[in-house]
């Protein structure tokens, strides 16, 4: 199990510099090197779930790496320039490996055996992924919006602007995102809240309910000003990061703290 952890990181630095290496295009080094990130990803958090629930941080986030990896494969086959992304999600996802393996335990907590979670605790887990990694993927089309703009202003395109989407395919990505990802978001408070009034909420639930209601909040003001005045752009981009944050708050966050500072 070692040399798996420490192996699975390697295997996802292809995608990570993929970006910095020549022409970013939709060619078999693309392929090649994110469905190798994602069969490795994918591989190493099945087994770490494999024999029971693990609630720890360095799980939490391969879960997380995993499933934005998966997502972003079947997004990148079905909407046109979607695949562009993978300039900034490749080293997002060599940064996140790199976390998981300098703090996953070397006991993972386990929380109960799988099949012993509550439908309502195991329902929430689902939507609450299912939400991050649609925000993750609209902060990174909203970093991406940024990038772009500030490189029209400058007239002068790099390296890594030039592999992204166009300033309104940017946009276009980032607002359908959301609005998947406020959809989710709501489901995942009502079964948090449901969670919780049946006493099956998990160490730190309270918290997280908190930092999920805020950044629903930050996602439904930005979708209200985007509709009525039209927001865009830069200040849009960064009401989608701060959603995002509150969502990392929420999510790996609390798990952090009490996995890696409380222990």
């Amino acid at each position: 199990m070692i040399f798996w952890h420490h192996l699975v990181p390697v295997l996802l630095v292809p995608a990570g510099v993929l970006p910095f290496l020549g022409r970013f295009d939709k060619g078999l080094h693309f392929w090649g090197a994110f469905g190798l990130a994602t069969l490795a990803a994918t591989a190493w958090t099945a087994a770490q779930f494999s024999q029971s629930w693990s609630t720890g941080f360095g799980p939490a986030i391969w879960l997380t790496v995993s499933a934005c990896l998966m997502l972003f494969l079947v997004l990148s086959l079905l909407v046109p320039e979607f695949w562009r992304l993978g300039a900034i999600l490749g080293p997002w996802i060599l940064i996140m490996a790199i976390m998981a393996l300098a703090w996953n335990q070397a006991e993972a907590t386990r929380s109960s055996e799988i099949g012993s979670v509550s439908d309502w605790i195991g329902v929430h887990v689902v939507l609450s992924v299912s939400t991050y990694v649609f925000l993750t993927m609209a902060a990174i089309a909203g970093l991406a919006v940024i990038l772009q703009e500030r490189s029209l202003k400058r007239r002068k395109p790099g390296r890594l602007t030039s592999s992204l989407p166009s300033l309104a395919d940017c946009e276009r990505l980032e607002i359908r995102l959301l609005v998947t990802s406020e959809i989710i978001l709501a489901a995942g408070i009502a079964t948090g809240l449901a969670a919780t009034s049946t006493g099956d909420a998990v160490t730190g639930m309270s918290h997280k309910i908190v930092f999920t209601v805020a950044a629903f909040a930050v996602i439904a003001m930005l979708l209200l000003a985007r509709q009525l005045w039209g927001t865009r752009g830069r200040k849009a981009a960064r009401l989608v990061l701060t959603g995002y944050l509150l969502m990392t708050l929420a999510y790996p966050g609390v798990k952090f703290v009490t996995d890696v500072i409380i222990g």
